[in-house]
């Protein structure tokens, strides 16, 4: 074959090529690191608020998502220490060119610990407003964020409704693993069957909380936050390894005036609302909700929300109450970045 020509051929089958094989996407290096933030205490004492802070490397992105985990885990939910190429939250965002926070609640994981009874919900809201002022002040990491996106999974979900309609100082919110009507007796029984006096925990007893501080018993994680059809079975043993305490007072409130009232009634940011098809919790027997797609959870949760709020739902099938921890979870944080490139205008390179 003529050079010319055989150029020219392999030129064609270069672009064709490009049509039917992608190009592989290039990789991102990331970069975390665990930090202490000064917050207020319940009782106006100082305390900290520990957490993860990864970014992608390079120039740093404008905006940024603080997460809040649930009743029980602590920052490890975001970035669980087991195949994280496929289960962790901060990790896929960061290698998606977004910054993100995960932060310890008060009595959770490395952040203070204080005494129990007065660690209400107004409490933990303002000690996430607190974390939202030094992030945007460009205290973590050196870089101030001119936009901040508040992410909440179960009980953290009612704190972010609280912490966003009090302060009004946020971007977009993210609610995940909750509704506003749960299954009661899930709740009940779980509560009943599957807890225990975190002093009384093998992993968890040498903390020395205070008998307030409750966890879930050896075992009990699987049946009330997993589809386990759907689910690494070495997930699960990574989620027991890591689980942490929640004070039983701050939990009661936030269950009552964080969830089951309309705290998201103030919120006038866009909401993107996400839960697990499966989740026992709010989307099992007696829940009250259709959780079977998106289309259907729409119009049962919309009446809790202002116009403002823009609601958007998300149904991740297959999935359980801790639905960033199931196999098809890449589905949920594809979603999320949608809504947040579409409603909150958070776009990276």
């Amino acid at each position: 074959m003529p050079l010319k020509l055989a150029a020219v051929v392999a030129a064609c089958c270069a672009v064709l090529g490009g049509f039917l094989v992608a190009a592989p996407a290039a990789a991102v290096d990331i970069r975390c690191s665990d930090l202490d933030l000064p917050v207020t205490g319940p009782l106006g004492e100082p305390a900290t608020v520990h957490g993860r802070f990864c970014v992608p490397e390079g120039p740093a992105p404008t905006a940024v998502q603080l997460l809040v985990h649930g009743g029980t885990y602590n920052g490890a939910y975001w970035d669980l220490p087991y195949d994280p190429d496929r289960y962790s939250y901060q990790r896929d965002m960061a290698k998606h060119g977004y910054a993100t926070f995960a932060a310890d609640q008060l009595g959770s994981g490395g952040s203070s610990k204080p005494f129990s009874p007065p660690l209400l919900l107004p409490v933990l809201a303002r000690s996430m407003h607190e974390v939202i002022g030094h992030l945007r002040a460009g205290r973590a990491g050196g870089t101030p964020f001119e936009k901040v996106v508040i992410v909440g999974h179960s009980v953290g979900s009612g704190i972010v409704a609280a912490e966003a309609s009090t302060y009004q100082d946020v971007d977009g919110v993210i609610l995940t693993g909750v509704t506003h009507l749960p299954s009661v007796p899930a709740l009940t029984l779980g509560v009943a069957l599957g807890l225990q006096p975190a002093f009384a925990d093998d992993k968890l007893g040498s903390v020395g909380s205070d008998p307030l501080y409750f966890t879930t018993k050896p075992g009990a994680r699987a049946g009330l936050f997993y589809a386990t059809e759907n689910t690494d079975p070495r997930v699960i043993e990574a989620d027991e390894a890591t689980k942490d305490q929640v004070a039983v007072p701050g939990m009661g409130t936030v269950a009552v005036f964080g969830i089951v009232l309309p705290a998201t009634k103030a919120i006038r940011v866009p909401v993107f609302q996400a839960v697990g098809e499966k989740d026992i919790l709010f989307c099992g027997l007696f829940a009250l909700r259709d959780c079977s797609n998106a289309r259907t959870l729409r119009p049962a949760e919309a009446p809790f929300y202002r116009p403002e709020a823009e609601l958007s739902t998300y149904v991740l099938s297959g999935a359980g109450h801790s639905l960033a921890l199931h196999r098809n979870a890449s589905q949920y944080r594809d979603a999320t970045r949608g809504w947040l490139r579409e409603k909150v205008g958070i776009a990276v390179p």
